[in-house]
């Protein structure tokens, strides 16, 4: 299983955007950096062990855009996904190639996501209801 959904009942409900990143950002949540105006994701890394393991918030402009001053967002089903990194970057002597390839892509960027990570996700989806419902 590549990408684990977790349904929640944050879903489908509308918060402003700068409401969310002071509520998620201290919880460890970061907007990710493949984000437009139309739409984002809030990632919390949950583990680097080969493969970056991710629970992943989408959020969708519902008024104004992502990035905008007063925007307002709808979150999506979280999900779980994991992107195996290449390895072997850090063992190469620095130089033209190694600067080049530090940032490349991931290795499988739909990389399975292990069953411990689902409990873990279950339980993030948790504290998110807890923070934002409640």
């Amino acid at each position: 299983m590549s990408v684990v959904e977790i349904p929640s009942a944050i879903e489908n409900r509308e918060f402003s955007l700068i409401e969310l990143e002071r509520k998620l950002k201290p919880l460890g949540y970061t907007i990710g950096g493949d984000w437009d105006y139309d739409s984002a994701f809030f990632d919390y890394k949950i583990d680097d062990n080969g493969a970056y393991q991710y629970l992943r918030v989408p959020i969708f402009a519902v008024k104004g855009e992502i990035g905008s001053r007063g925007a307002i967002v709808r979150l999506g089903r979280p999900f779980l996904l994991a992107h195996e990194y290449r390895r072997g970057l850090d063992d190469q002597v620095m130089g033209y190639n190694a600067l080049m390839n530090q940032f490349s892509e991931p290795q499988d960027k739909d990389a399975e996501v292990e069953p411990k990570y689902v409990s873990i996700g279950k339980s993030l989806v948790k504290e998110l209801e807890a923070t934002l419902l409640f």
